[in-house]
């Protein structure tokens, strides 16, 4: 995974609630064995009509999001059942931050895992994050050392986030990663043993 620390990049808003994991990556598509590929199924049976065709009223439709890596959502993001596609869905598209009001703990703690940023921000932050970016080209820097979101107008408000998670994504670690740096220590362990 790749170390987060401060990344700057344009919103999509996605003014719903209770986005549940079903609707980031609906259960059809959870046939493929690898960790990639999912992107082009996220929201899928919001993005697509029923022939398959884009729907233009979906904001992840839109050319003004093309290439959007923060997404903005309401309460509740990631509910539903505990499948981590939908991480993988979502980092696959391109996104490595989720601002929300509130998250699934099941579906933050994968995300995490996945070397995405979920972050909990008040409804009045997202609220003004989402009218932001409903206009062309709206930005957010968000500085993982430091626990802020900004924009350039003077927008800003810090986050919380525990201290476990916050190592593991400034330095692009899955937990296999945080495994490793005992390897000295396990070996001697072993060799102990032996």
């Amino acid at each position: 995974m790749e170390p987060l620390r401060i990344h700057q990049g344009l919103v999509c808003p996605l003014n719903r609630t209770n986005i549940d994991t079903d609707q980031i990556i609906p259960k059809q598509f959870l046939k493929r064995i690898e960790r990639s590929g999912f992107g082009q199924f996220l929201f899928y049976n919001w993005r697509f009509d029923d022939n398959g065709n884009p729907r233009p009223d979906f904001p992840l439709n839109a050319p003004q999001y093309k290439g959007a890596s923060i997404l903005v959502a309401g309460e509740n993001f990631g509910c539903g059942s505990s499948r981590e596609h939908a991480p993988w869905a979502i980092q696959d598209f391109g996104f490595k931050i989720v601002i929300a009001p509130s998250y699934a703990d099941i579906f933050k703690n994968n995300c995490v895992k996945n070397g995405i940023l979920a972050i909990q921000a008040s409804e009045e932050h997202v609220q003004t994050i989402i009218k932001k970016a409903e206009t062309e080209g709206y930005a957010l820097t968000v500085n993982l050392e430091e626990q802020t979101v900004y924009d350039q107008d003077g927008f800003e408000f810090s986050f919380d986030i525990a201290p476990y998670p916050k190592e593991m994504l400034l330095n692009g670690w899955d937990e296999i990663g945080v495994t490793l740096n005992y390897q000295d220590k396990i070996k001697q362990y072993e060799l102990a043993r032996s």
